[in-house]
């Protein structure tokens, strides 16, 4: 009977070893960012140079998905409008919390729910109104004021 166990004994241990070759890594490609709506109809049209759709991280922001981003020139000062569907009000709210933690400075606008601050060395005049964020960036707060009203105005 000792005879038949130490053979089984012997193949059940080299059965259950690891085998020599490693085993494939299976490494998953970064998830595709959801398509991107384009807002540019919503953007104002007055200064406006450019318009385009950002697929992923609108204003070179990790924490920021893509968005509409467009570019103006007025009275020889050059800025930019942005907004995001976020999809939902609670969404936009938090995307904004997440901007806020990149300004300098932030100062809270409560008249249009937003912030107004530095981000990377440039002044931002950022908030949320329904489902999206949007934002001027480039502009002083007075001068970025009375722009990011219309542009809340168009957001619906």
């Amino acid at each position: 009977m000792r005879r038949l166990l130490i053979p089984v004994a012997a193949f059940a241990l080299t059965a259950c070893g690891s085998s020599r070759e490693p085993a494939a890594k299976t490494e998953q490609a970064p998830a595709a960012p959801a398509p991107v709506k384009d807002d540019t109809a919503m953007l104002p049209a007055a200064g406006r140079t450019s318009a385009r759709v950002v697929p992923d991280h609108i204003l070179d922001e990790p924490k920021l998905p893509g968005g509409t981003l467009g570019e103006y020139e007025s009275a020889g000062k050059k800025y930019h409008l942005f907004i995001i569907d976020a999809g939902d009000k609670q969404k936009a709210a938090f995307l904004l919390l997440d901007l806020k933690s990149t300004l300098q400075n932030p100062e809270y606008i409560s008249y249009m729910g937003g912030y107004f601050g530095t981000r990377q060395t440039k002044p931002a005049f950022v908030f949320a109104k329904l489902q999206y964020l949007a934002g001027v960036i480039g502009l002083p707060k007075d001068d970025a004021d009375p722009i990011a009203r219309v542009l809340a105005a168009r957001l619906h």
